[in-house]
């Protein structure tokens, strides 16, 4: 692509808070919307905000502003969705603050100045979205985690689980954790496995790279590791099945192979997410 097309992401932020992707970082997903030298024209995110809470609780007033304020460092447009609340014939109450239209709305109404727009949602309501983006020329992509449309993973031009972009999802039990370095705490998927061996290959995206489409990692460009991993490191959760299934998301550390030179091993692998499961 050329070094003046021009991108735009729309974020449903609630859809991604309440999906698995609480404490998404806004700085790398920038990177990673960037990755091919893009020219980021619209950053757009879509968040709810409890103003009824807010007059009665300070602390979240004050953690939701600076919250908000950090993002828009970032350099991200935030429209803020107040949240709504209803209260049904037995008296319960519900809240709702959906930025479906007003995302949907922007991205059409901004699609005839951009190349490509990024989708960060689950939501199954932007199929048709998608595919009047993609009649104006767009190139449309998705990054989603939890409870992902099908349809929509398979209308996108390209689909990216938000829990393997390295360091978009942080490993909050490791503060100091350096995506792809031995002894670091990653998330990838199994490419190979070998019941009768007891053994296979995980695979792990090592760097925001325009590069994703070249998946071997035996590719000098490609952007990816493969990682040797025993079974007797695998819990007991993760079944044959699921190691077999390239939608099945493992969590794991990374060690240096004793066996070869520069080889990586995985060691203590259990499920992160199963997109679908």
């Amino acid at each position: 692509m050329s070094s003046s097309f021009r991108v735009g992401v729309f974020v449903d932020a609630e859809n991604v808070r309440y999906n698995g992707g609480y404490q998404m970082r806004y700085d790398i997903l920038r990177r990673f919307a960037a990755r091919e030298g893009g020219v980021l024209q619209r950053l757009n995110t879509y968040m709810a905000y409890d103003a009824e809470r807010a007059r009665e609780d300070f602390e979240y007033k004050k953690k939701a502003h600076a919250y908000q304020q950090m993002v828009r460092d970032f350099g991200w447009k935030i429209t803020a969705k107040t949240v709504r609340r209803y209260t049904d014939d037995n008296g319960n109450v519900t809240t709702k603050a959906n930025a479906d239209l007003d995302m949907a709305v922007d991205a059409m109404l901004q699609a005839n100045r951009l190349d490509q727009v990024l989708l960060v949602t689950g939501d199954g309501d932007f199929l048709q979205v998608v595919e009047a983006l993609q009649n104006t020329g767009c190139r449309v992509e998705l990054i989603g985690f939890k409870n992902v449309s099908r349809l929509l993973q398979q209308r996108v031009d390209a689909f990216y689980s938000g829990f393997i972009i390295p360091d978009l999802l942080p490993v909050t039990y490791e503060p100091r954790n350096e995506w792809g370095k031995p002894g670091s705490c990653v998330r990838g998927v199994c490419t190979k496995w070998f019941p009768d061996k007891g053994y296979g290959f995980l695979r792990v995206m090592n760097q925001l790279s325009p590069n994703l489409w070249i998946t071997d990692p035996r590719e000098v460009d490609s952007p990816y590791t493969s990682v040797f991993c025993h079974a007797n490191e695998v819990a007991d959760e993760v079944t044959e099945d699921l190691l077999m299934n390239r939608e099945t998301v493992l969590e794991f550390y990374l060690n240096e192979s004793e066996q070869k030179d520069n080889g990586l091993v995985a060691n203590n692998v259990r499920l992160a997410f199963t997109v679908n499961r």
